[in-house]
């Protein structure tokens, strides 16, 4: 990968199912760019996210560790400043770090370790969003219904369009100036993370991207809609929280909502290539890792379910696409957990010099199942694929359910706890629908006494769950308090010093333009400069 330390550029979607993607056997969304980096790369079959709700799968994702670990609740959790992300352990590396777009911190700090951030958030920064296990029953006010589900469609212009395109505005300039530094001399790498708020819904896109995607190229789900007596009871509850059947959902609206989401993505697919290109015209690529993500992904009909929150893998199991400089393009079957992705970008950015407090973490980095290095390993980076635990975990610990509910997925199988719920064992590799559950199959109960033992390792459920209503308790109170009154906002303020910008305070005329008349680096493998 080079002499220097790699630049690393993370790329993060909202609400992106894998399954929806080309590269992962999805078959409606148009997204050549996103296409054309798994076939540059490494793309992970079994990635599955650490909460499938945004915020804790952001929290968990940047800390390396589960949601449980760093009280990442749900979208109203703070997100305790004591924990090291993957922007402070590269910063120590000598990293610049930068982030530009969604994160959803919530509290006081709203960097995390990143030196610099480009745009405000899209969402609110307080305890507003805390679920209520006290009150098992009520729906929150701002939580979703099946509107945007029933309402799919055309729009002009949308909030989250104004903030994706502020985001990659920013991005791209930002990379166009770090290219101008990196030309004047200066050659410390950057990590720098795009976060975008769509596909998230609503279902609704501009006419230039539903038109991408003609409605007789809609699919339809592969399990149609199951009636809540029917589904499982988590699904049964997500229901009622969010569905009750008041907006019916026909085919037509059906399709209608996923042609809007598709051409969400295909936006997401146009951001990222205006990303890209910039990298390389600002002569970034050379030596650059290139990782594209979700938070979660979204059941989109399937089983007549909407949105995320379930542990169903169009909700659960996330895009992990990983371009490495040199890297030739691999699937990697093994499974993995989102929050693995901070010590693998650790490991590889500081060339497997793992620091000892990140290898008590969570997250394990999976640098050898991109490498496909044999040998004897130990999951931290020091093995091969033949000893990587193949164990993706989750958690879900908020709205519809009144106790802590798990997912652990080893090999083949997928198991799902929740002390209030029957269990539910899937062989994804027999029955990718989640359509048997296997939990009182005679010929599985080997399996499943394994796994129900690791997983009573893993979790204390009865501290846990004190553990959570505790803070919910907190958090409503002193959101009670904090909106009486004058209230003082946690939203971060984006800050740009007008007197240091384009020629202001930073040299003279001469001295700025000169910096875009040097010379591009040279491209790996001798291909031609760029053009300037």
């Amino acid at each position: 990968m080079g002499a220097r330390a790699p630049d690393v550029l993370l790329l993060m979607a909202d609400q992106m199912p894998a399954a929806a993607l080309a590269a992962y056997g999805g078959g409606c969304a148009k997204t050549p760019h996103l296409d054309s980096l798994a076939a540059q790369g490494a793309v992970l079959e079994n990635c599955y996210t650490g909460f499938p709700l945004c915020a804790p799968a952001r929290f968990s994702m940047i800390a390396g560790q589960t949601p449980s670990t760093i009280g990442a609740w749900d979208n109203g959790a703070e997100f305790c400043s004591e924990h090291p992300t993957l922007a402070h352990y590269l910063r120590a590396e000598g990293y610049r770090t930068c982030v530009s777009g969604k994160m959803h911190f919530v509290g006081a700090d709203q960097l995390h370790g990143f030196e610099e951030r480009l745009t405000t958030d899209i969402c609110p920064s307080d305890f507003g969003w805390t679920a209520t296990w006290d009150e098992p029953q009520h729906v929150h006010p701002w939580f979703h219904t099946m509107q945007f589900a029933s309402e799919g469609g055309v729009v002009a212009r949308s909030v989250q369009m104004d903030f994706d395109e502020e985001t990659a505005h920013q991005t791209v300039r930002k990379l166009y100036q770090w290219g101008r530094d990196r030309r004047a001399g200066d050659a410390r790498p950057f990590f720098l993370m795009h976060s975008m708020t769509h596909p998230h819904d609503p279902y609704v896109c501009t006419r230039e991207y539903w038109e991408r995607h003609k409605e007789n190229e809609i699919d339809l789900p592969r399990v149609p809609f199951l009636p809540p007596e029917k589904r499982d009871a988590h699904s049964r509850s997500l229901f009622y929280n969010y569905d009750r059947g008041e907006y019916p959902m026909d085919e037509q609206r059906i399709k209608n909502s996923r042609r809007g989401f598709y051409g969400n993505m295909s936006f997401v697919d146009d951001i990222i290539g205006r990303v890209l290109s910039a990298a390389d015209a600002a002569g970034l690529d050379d030596n650059l890792v290139v990782v594209f993500c979700s938070d979660h992904g979204d059941m989109l009909g399937e089983r007549g379910m909407w949105y995320k929150m379930s542990f169903y893998d169009w909700s659960a199991r996330v895009p992990m696409i990983v371009r490495l400089p040199g890297g030739k393009p691999k699937r990697v079957r093994e499974n993995v957990s989102l929050f693995d992705i901070m010590p693998t970008l650790v490991d590889i950015a500081a060339d497997g010099d793992i620091p000892a407090l990140l290898q008590t973490h969570d997250g394990k980095s999976f640098r050898l199942l991109l490498d496909g290095v044999d040998g004897d390993g130990d999951g931290n980076g020091n093995g091969s694929v033949n000893k990587w635990h193949d164990t993706a975990i989750s958690e879900y610990l908020c709205e519809a359910v009144a106790a802590p509910y798990v997912m652990l997925r080893r090999g083949k199988y997928k198991y799902m706890h929740c002390e209030e719920y029957p269990p539910q064992l899937f062989d994804m590799e027999e029955d990718p629908d989640e359509l048997r559950n296997l939990a009182d199959d005679a010929e599985a109960a080997a399996v499943l006494e394994e796994i129900q033992a690791e997983v009573s390792r893993r979790w204390d459920f009865a501290q846990l769950k004190e553990r959570i209503l505790i803070s919910q308790r907190r958090r409503l109170l002193a959101h009670r308090a904090l909106t009486t009154g004058r209230a003082h906002s946690w939203d971060f303020q984006p800050f740009e010093d007008a007197a240091r910008q384009y020629y202001r305070g930073g040299g003279s005329y001469q001295d700025i333009e000169k910096k875009d008349l040097l010379p591009y680096p040279q491209k790996s493998g001798g291909g031609k400069k760029s053009e300037q």
